[in-house]
């Protein structure tokens, strides 16, 4: 089996080089697909001797990831983000699979481990963070109009779990974070707002509240330290902007109609 590995950036100098290092052995072709960065992600992608470098307008996370496998040599997708990595076990589990004959019934998920600050978040409903990454690109495709990306499966797929990390190097500081809330969250109150989805002020006060409880306590944040405090916090933040983004979309809405 040959592996086409496929990964979006825009400005991912930083991450680059050590996702592009973890897939050399495990990868037949890796596809760059990136949305015109104006940092050094191009010069280093382009550095690596299996890489396919191609730039493309932004089209949203699903249709851009679909552009990337349309332009695989190989029908097997390994997906993987700029900021990610495969451990080592991960890796040797991936080259053991390569070995047999692929099933294109079948895909492939992996556990997501996120280094936030420094630390490595084995609570908070952080991990394991299943993500479904190998596949056969004439099965499967990317859905999703605005965020939560995800894989459309025919009826009888089997998936099937590796063993191993994929390592995801999420924020190095706090304003990364709360900077990525807010883009997330206007993506994710649009989205809402299309899916005709609603929320009252009561709703508004207690689903920050429970999100807060449910990572830190019932799922066990508290015992990721500091880090953990700062993730359900945050987290719990970006659930009440998601919600009042979208109340404030609707009442604009209903206000343009009226007038």
């Amino acid at each position: 089996m040959r592996i086409s590995a496929v990964i979006i950036t825009f400005n991912e100098q930083d991450n680059i080089a050590r996702c592009l290092n973890s897939l050399h052995e495990v990868a037949d072709e890796i596809i760059v697909v990136d949305s015109f960065s104006n940092d050094n992600t191009r010069e280093i992608a382009e550095s690596f001797d299996k890489v396919r470098f191609f730039s493309n307008e932004w089209l949203g996370y699903a249709e851009q990831k679909n552009f990337g496998n349309a332009l695989a040599s190989h029908d097997v997708i390994l997906s993987i983000d700029a900021d990610e990595c495969l451990s080592d076990e991960l890796s040797r589990n991936i080259k053991k699979l390569k070995e047999e004959e692929y099933d294109s019934r079948k895909v492939y998920s992996l556990s997501r481990l996120t280094n936030y600050c420094g630390s490595w978040i084995k609570h908070c409903g952080w991990y394991p963070d299943i993500k479904t990454r190998i596949f056969d690109r004439r099965k499967v495709r990317w859905q999703g109009e605005f965020v939560h990306e995800r894989l459309e499966l025919p009826e009888g797929t089997e998936t099937i779990r590796l063993k191993g990390d994929l390592l995801h190097y999420s924020y190095n500081d706090t304003s990364s974070h709360v900077k990525q809330i807010e883009n997330f969250t206007n993506l994710t109150a649009k989205q809402a707002l299309k899916d005709g989805k609603r929320i009252s002020v009561l709703g508004l006060w207690f689903r920050p509240k429970w999100k807060f409880f449910r990572d830190y306590v019932i799922k066990g944040g508290f015992m990721d330290g500091y880090a953990g405090y700062q993730v359900c916090k945050l987290s719990a933040m970006a659930t009440f902007l998601k919600y009042a983004k979208l109340r404030e979309q609707r009442t604009k809405n209903l206000s343009d109609k009226q007038d």
